[in-house]
Formats: structure tokens, C-alpha cells, sequence
């Protein structure tokens, strides 16, 4: 897999620890963190030394929504190179209504069971 350090931004705790538990099966070598709190992986992100490969961010969030947190995010030098996955419950359609898609992201809808956020998540690592 290309990626190694993984952040994934979702106010969820239990999609996150699917999301992680699924990332695990999928890998053992992959480091994923999960952050709930927008406004707190965004100064994660500008603090730490180690930037992950690749963020999955939930679009659907308090405080700062996906669009209002990757605005912020591409405010910040150092941030703007991570891919960005946005990653909610709308359909991929709805979200292309909605402009919630931008040119340097990508948008996935959730998978509604644990075998197809696998096989979701083997097919983006593998292919980025």
C-alpha cells in the first residue's frame, strides 16, 4: 500500500473505529488516527512534525463542515499537499449537486456494511 499514516477527520466515534478496525484487517503496517473534533485535527495538522499521507474527512461535521475545514486546511502551506478524501453519507450525486466535490478532492460515499468499506478502502489505497 503507497500509504502508510492516515488521518481520518469524522465527529462519528463509531465509524471511526470501524473505519480503523477495517483499515487494520486491510494492512497491519498502516498507521490510522481518527480525530471527532474538526477544529482539533486541524490544529493537530499544523502542529505535528509527521503530516499523513492522506486524510478521509467526513463532510457532515459541527463546527467546521468538510468544505469549511479543507478551506482552512489549504490555507496552510505545509497542508496543502495531502489528498484529501472527502467521505460522508451523501451519494456521490447529491454531493456533486451540493459542490461539496472540488477539483484536488475526492468524494466517496459510506459503504453500508464492514466487507464493502474493505473493499472500498483496499481499492483506494492500492490505486492512489
Amino acid at each position: 500500500m503507497l500509504y502508510k499514516n492516515i488521518l481520518l477527520i469524522d465527529d462519528d466515534s463509531d465509524d471511526a473505529d470501524v473505519f480503523i478496525e477495517a483499515i487494520n484487517s486491510l494492512d497491519k503496517n498502516v498507521t490510522c488516527l481518527a480525530e471527532t473534533n474538526s477544529i482539533k485535527a486541524l490544529e493537530f495538522l499544523k502542529s505535528t512534525k509527521i503530516l499523513p499521507d492522506l486524510i478521509f474527512l467526513d463532510y457532515n461535521m459541527p463546527v467546521l463542515n468538510g468544505n469549511e475545514f479543507i478551506e482552512k486546511m489549504r490555507a496552510v502551506q505545509k497542508l496543502k499537499p495531502i489528498p484529501v478524501i472527502l467521505y460522508s453519507s451523501y451519494s456521490e450525486n447529491a454531493a456533486a449537486q451540493l459542490s461539496i466535490i472540488h477539483e484536488m478532492e475526492r468524494f466517496i460515499s459510506k459503504p453500508n456494511t464492514f466487507t464493502e468499506l474493505t473493499a472500498l478502502l483496499k481499492n483506494i489505497l492500492e490505486e492512489l
